[in-house]
């Protein structure tokens, strides 16, 4: 187990070996020691600290954590803004990699953080399992069936674009009203019909109540 010091440096590292470049955060001399002792790092030849492949791996662990928590806190706990980036900072460290499995189970295995940044998949994403999720696509769910739209993640800006010009925003009210020939929804006293492709980038917090969704 590493102490939280060196779990943030790892993090540290690993977030900015996925930007291209190079770590910011201030030198800790214990967190270095402790990580290159656990395997974790060594030191180049300029003498800067770097992840080793055991590394490597234990710092996609922690960034997944801490991204799985920005969702969870942002799309079923509704806090967000600096408590949302503090809290999920503290869950990271206590988090269970089984607990982070079940938590991205529940939110239909989310591909994106709130900030934007990749979800590092896990082998619960593989297996595509999910727990009655609380956040499914709109394409999974049935039809009659609420929610409240948490979050949209368009590979492709063109599709962005034509989600936000139906004026749709995260925190909308939706209903899927069908799901053939297209997922026809409804929003307040409005209906919108979208493809799968669509369905497939709109993610609802699936309201309490409400029935499970379709497989």
């Amino acid at each position: 187990m590493l102490t939280e010091r060196a779990e943030e440096l790892l993090e540290s590292l690993w977030t900015a070996a996925e930007a291209g470049g190079a770590s910011e955060a201030e030198r800790d001399e214990a967190a270095e020691k402790e990580l290159v002792a656990a395997g974790a790092a060594d030191f180049g030849p300029g003498g800067g600290i770097r992840l080793t492949p055991t590394g490597e791996s234990l710092g996609r662990d922690v960034v997944r954590r801490h991204r799985l928590a920005e969702r969870l806190l942002a799309d079923v706990l509704d806090v967000r803004g600096a408590l949302m980036d503090e809290t999920a900072c503290a869950f990271e460290h206590v988090l269970h990699r089984d607990i982070a499995d079940r938590i991205c189970a529940m939110l239909g295995h989310p591909r994106i953080s709130p900030h934007g940044h990749e979800i590092p998949p896990g082998p619960c994403c593989e297996r595509g399992t999910a727990e009655s999720p609380l956040v499914a696509p709109l394409s999974r769910l049935a039809p009659g069936q609420k929610g409240v739209l948490a979050y949209l993640h368009a590979s492709d800006p063109q599709h962005l674009q034509k989600i936000m010009a139906l004026g749709l925003l995260p925190g909308a009210t939706i209903e899927l009203v069908q799901s053939f020939p297209a997922f026809l929804f409804r929003v307040g006293h409005s209906e919108f019909a979208v493809d799968r492709t669509i369905a497939d980038e709109m993610f609802v917090r699936i309201g309490s109540g409400q029935a499970q969704p379709s497989a």
